[in-house]
């Protein structure tokens, strides 16, 4: 009879995450793509003058993950917990804003213009360390999502408060006309890769065997 080592066992479900990840991350990045034209068409030029898309959109402002760490850190009593719950709530969004902004560099698709329709990108001989007007993927987007997939792993019954409001954050990126509807399902995508590979980082060996 032969036994199947421990190690890889546990590294199972770790390993259908990713392909299921993968999957869904494909399909949702094609449809995007697919649906841009006609996404391109919402606006709302007034949203962030309204108190609900000012709310969404704070979602992606660094800071607001900050705080809401430091709420971790005051509540929790048990040491191991409030460290890696804090430090997943600062690390989690702001390692997705470094990424974005990091990937906008080199994918180069600048933001959408007001008049038409169409994927520009500029050369790498035009500012190639600068990615101002650039948009693929989004930074705000990518906040939120990684700020919701971290509470989600502290608060997993109340998960799809956050997806929802990260969600809408991204709605309001392309509402304003500064985002593709594509620049933010990619930002979605790599969120959920930047919030495991923390996790994972910040879990001790014996309980990421369980994980």
């Amino acid at each position: 009879m032969s036994l199947t080592p421990k190690s890889a066992v546990a590294s199972q479900p770790l390993a259908a995450s990713w392909k299921r990840w993968l999957l869904v991350s494909v399909a949702a990045i094609v449809v995007a793509h697919l649906l841009d034209p006609f996404a391109w068409q919402w606006r709302m030029a007034t949203v962030y003058e309204k108190d609900w898309g000012r709310l969404l959109r704070i979602m992606g402002f660094l800071p607001t993950w900050g705080l809401l760490a430091l709420a971790w850190w005051l509540q929790q009593e048990e040491p191991v917990s409030r460290r890696h719950g804090a430090l997943l709530l600062v690390l989690g969004p702001a390692a997705g804003g470094i990424v974005a902004e990091l990937l906008k560099l080199l994918v180069r698709r600048l933001r959408p213009a007001d008049d038409t329709f169409g994927y520009v990108f500029r050369s790498f001989a035009e500012g190639p360390f600068s990615n101002r007007g650039m948009g693929m993927p989004s930074s705000h987007t990518l906040v939120a999502f990684a700020g919701a997939f971290a509470l989600a792993r502290l608060f997993p019954r109340a998960q799809w408060v956050f997806y929802a409001l990260a969600a809408g954050c991204a709605i309001t990126r392309i509402l304003s006309h500064a985002h593709y509807l594509s620049d933010t399902v990619v930002a979605a995508c790599l969120a959920w890769i930047v919030v495991t590979l923390i996790d994972r980082w910040l879990t001790p060996p014996a309980q990421a065997e369980a994980i």
